[in-house]
C-alpha cells in the first residue's frame, strides 16, 4: 500500500519540532552568565551578524575587558583572553548549543539557544540590572541578578544576625565565644568564594 504524499510536510514538521534545543533554565542562563569573559562574547554575536573569526571576538572581548581599543591592545592582553576563549569558555557555549564554534577553522557564530541570552547582556561599562527587561521571578528578586551576588548577601545576612544575637546574650549563641563564630564566618565565607571559583571555572 502507499503511503500518502500528503503525510510528508507532517513529517518535516514533526522533525522540526524534535530537532529544536530545549530552552535552558533560568539558573542554567545565569550560570552561564557568570563569568564576563561569556557575556562580553555573547554580546560581541548578538551585535554582529553571520561567522566571525574567533581572533576578531577574542580581540574586542580583550579590549572591552582592559577598557582600550584594538589597536592598542598589547600581546599579552590579546593573548591571556584568547587562550582562555579558546581552551575553555568557546568549547562550554558551544556544548549548550548556544553558539556554533568550528574550533579547526577558528570560526564562531550564534547558535540556536543564543537569542535566550539577548536580555540579559549589558553594554559594556553598565552594571547587572541597567538595561533588562523587569520580570517577576515570584521571590521579588531582581532576575538579572547573578546568583553569586545573592548568596553573598544572604550569607551575610546570616552572619549579623547570628553575631547579634551572640552580643545581645541570645541564647544559645551566647553560649559559643567570639572566636569560634569569627572562625565559622571566616570559613563560610572562604567556602562560598571557592565554589564560585571552581564554577567560574567549569
Amino acid at each position: 500500500m502507499s503511503v500518502s504524499s500528503d503525510s510528508q510536510p507532517v513529517d518535516e514538521f514533526e522533525s522540526a519540532v524534535e530537532d529544536r534545543p530545549e530552552p535552558l533554565s533560568r539558573d542554567k542562563i545565569f550560570h552561564i552568565l557568570q563569568t564576563q569573559r561569556r557575556r562580553d562574547a555573547l554580546r560581541y554575536l548578538k551585535d554582529t551578524d553571520g561567522r566571525i573569526e574567533m581572533r576578531d571576538l577574542a580581540e574586542q572581548v580583550a579590549a572591552w575587558e582592559n577598557d582600550t581599543t584594538v589597536r592598542e591592545l598589547s600581546s599579552n592582553e590579546r593573548q591571556r583572553v584568547y587562550i582562555a576563549l579558546y581552551q575553555s569558555h568557546l568549547p562550554k557555549l558551544d556544548n549548550e548549543g548556544i553558539i556554533d564554534y568550528n574550533k579547526s577553522r577558528g570560526i564562531v557564530e550564534r547558535g540556536p539557544l543564543a537569542d535566550q541570552f539577548d536580555p540579559y547582556l549589558n553594554a559594556p561599562g553598565e552594571t547587572a540590572g541597567e538595561n533588562k527587561p523587569d520580570a517577576d521571578m515570584g521571590d521579588g528578586s531582581d532576575d538579572t541578578e547573578l546568583p553569586w551576588l545573592r548568596y553573598y548577601r544572604r550569607l551575610t545576612a546570616v552572619g549579623i544576625a547570628l553575631v547579634s544575637s551572640a552580643w545581645v546574650g541570645v541564647r544559645p549563641f551566647s553560649l559559643v565565644p567570639d572566636l569560634v563564630w569569627g572562625a565559622l564566618l571566616v570559613s563560610a565565607f572562604g567556602a562560598l568564594s571557592l565554589a564560585q571559583i571552581l564554577t567560574d571555572d567549569s
